[in-house]
């Protein structure tokens, strides 16, 4: 199975730019790109927020229900069995 993907319309001057580097620093055309995706990628990644890590392994998807938030934060849940 081929993990490739094929670029359409790229400016011609682009093309032989990344050709140019490729070839400078002696890998494949292809290979660079990964290596420039990589570079973009670990330079944007954030840390997330916890609400978000919460809601990404205990959200609605894993058959958890999250509390609704209230003036900017959640409300504290309580297991007792009365209600408030």
């Amino acid at each position: 199975m081929s993990n490739s993907i094929t670029v359409r319309d790229i400016d011609p001057g682009d093309k032989s730019w990344l050709r140019r580097e490729a070839r400078r620093i002696g890998v494949s055309m292809e290979e660079l790109v990964r290596r420039l995706i990589n570079e973009k990628r670990t330079k944007t990644e954030r840390r997330p927020k916890p609400s978000e890590a919460f809601a990404r392994h205990f959200g609605e998807e894993h058959g958890v229900e999250l509390p609704p938030p209230v003036r900017r934060c959640y409300q504290p849940l309580s297991f007792s069995p009365e209600e408030k």
